[in-house]
């Protein structure tokens, strides 16, 4: 089968590697859609991502979608043919953690990560087995293009989870990469009064009124709102922290979903304590790409993220084109079967 395979920095290639092979209670997809994340510009890019660094080929790709190809020994419950998504974490060892936190688990492996040697293959290649437990039925109307995006669309939830109730408060969601506009989309879903979307890019701000945003703010010219209440980082520049906690309203809460580096920066963080400010963290997600797949099943329409598709083909050009915010891009997708 066909797989895109990192090899190292600027070196991915779509190679011929062995068909996979159900073992027990394993379920084999034949996988349709897949999204590019940051994860995988920055393998791509840098030959790693945060801590994790490539240390031999891996396939790409955790936001994936298709349908079951196959069923190994000791399954039940699931269909051939059944369109599914996957959930791309397994949690490794018997480590505490948080009730109903297990993205907080201390190892984790997840598809097309390079944190354990040897690393976990991604799903973008024409087939994977997957453990049966890792699936998510995809519900009646939604496709495997929408399926394939209900993971980003879990981390979105989750952050949104993290600040608590939003039904009739104003959010401010600096940062409009697809994160940010799917926490856009899910904040309005989740019943805020109002929200401001806020980007140096004009096409990222088009795509975040797309996706439900009530208004933007373009920051090339124009500053950030005052006294929102609730305010979702999303571009996890250092740079960007101390606008935002002045944009927040006093006793109000940030929810830091964008990336920031694992080395010092320096961010202005006075607002802080001076304005009492709630900042939190959120990291991936722990089951809400189960809750983003009933909220697409209820009508939640994120289809104004996807800017691009390629074939399985042109994932290096689909890599470039996700990597570079000139292009106007914001979910490119791959299609990974004819």
């Amino acid at each position: 089968m066909k797989a895109v395979v990192v090899h190292g920095n600027r070196d991915v290639r779509v190679d011929e590697v062995p068909d996979p092979v159900p073992g027990e209670g394993e379920v084999l997809l034949a996988l349709e859609w897949g999204g590019i994340c940051g994860s995988d510009i920055s393998y791509w890019r840098h030959g790693g991502t945060g801590t994790a660094v490539l240390r031999h080929p891996m396939i790409l790709g955790h936001e994936v979608a298709g349908r079951v190809a196959g069923l190994g020994p000791g399954v039940s419950g699931v269909e051939v043919g059944q369109p599914v998504t996957v959930h791309p974490a397994e949690l490794v060892g018997e480590h505490a953690y948080p009730e109903g936190r297990s993205n907080l688990h201390p190892h984790v492996r997840y598809f097309g990560s390079a944190a354990f040697d040897p690393h976990t293959d991604g799903g973008f290649s024409e087939y994977r087995t997957v453990p049966v437990g890792q699936l998510r039925p995809l519900p009646d109307g939604v496709s495997t293009q929408q399926g394939a995006l209900a993971e980003p669309l879990g981390v979105a939830l989750h952050a949104v989870n993290r600040a608590g109730s939003l039904r009739g408060r104003t959010v401010l969601v600096n940062g409009a990469g697809p994160i940010g506009a799917l926490v856009v989309a899910a904040a309005k879903h989740r019943g805020a009064s109002a929200v401001i979307a806020a980007d140096l890019a004009a096409s990222s701000l088009e795509i975040a009124k797309r996706m439900g945003a009530d208004e933007t703010r373009d920051l090339s010219t124009q500053s950030l709102p005052e006294d929102v209440d609730i305010s979702f980082e999303a571009s996890g520049s250092p740079a960007a922290i101390g606008p935002v906690l002045r944009a927040t309203a006093r006793g109000g809460t940030v929810v830091q979903v964008g990336n920031l580096p694992g080395e010092p920066a320096p961010a202005a963080l006075g607002d802080l304590v001076t304005r009492e400010i709630t900042w939190v963290g959120s990291y991936r997600f722990a089951d809400e790409i189960t809750d983003a797949l009933t909220a697409l099943a209820e009508g939640l329409d994120i289809s104004p993220l996807i800017s691009h598709t390629y074939p399985l083909a042109g994932a290096a050009e689909a890599l470039a084109v996700a990597a570079d915010r000139t292009t106007g891009s914001s979910k490119v997708l791959l299609r990974l079967s004819e």
